[in-house]
């Protein structure tokens, strides 16, 4: 699947890295994992890398339905980053989206993961995931 992630329950952060050709599938599965993961509290923060996407080919409707799926709560914060053109146009879709929606958390989109971890109150990543050396 092209998407990945880790959740760090002492920072209350979940890291997900997308990577590849995207479609709507593997973005609804992704969202499926994170809600069935006992570690995963909606009122974690996200940092959604979308910076090793080639495409993310998902058409309008499908934006509406991801970004519409209430999995965080409102006081969440939500860092997209992508540094493709089209990506980082599809995640400015996304949060408009994602802002009119019933249940929106707070969601911004970047260009540099220093704005996104500065926006997100972060200094920096751990160097190694959760249960790793």
């Amino acid at each position: 699947m092209p998407i990945r992630y880790v959740i760090y329950k002492d920072l209350r952060l979940v890291v997900s890295i997308g990577y590849g050709r995207m479609a709507y599938a593997e973005i609804k599965a992704h969202q499926d994992a994170l809600l069935a993961d006992p570690e995963f509290d909606p009122g974690f923060n996200q940092l959604i890398d979308m910076r090793g996407v080639a495409t993310l080919d998902i058409s309008i409707d499908e934006a509406k339905l991801a970004a519409n799926r209430k999995l965080f709560s409102p006081g969440s914060r939500r860092a997209f980053l992508a540094t493709s053109p089209s990506v980082f146009g599809m995640g400015r879709l996304l949060e408009t989206y994602h802002e009119m929606s019933a249940s929106p958390s707070r969601a911004s989109v970047f260009y540099d993961l220093s704005s996104a971890l500065e926006w997100l109150g972060l200094e920096s990543l751990p160097e190694s995931p959760p249960g790793t050396s």
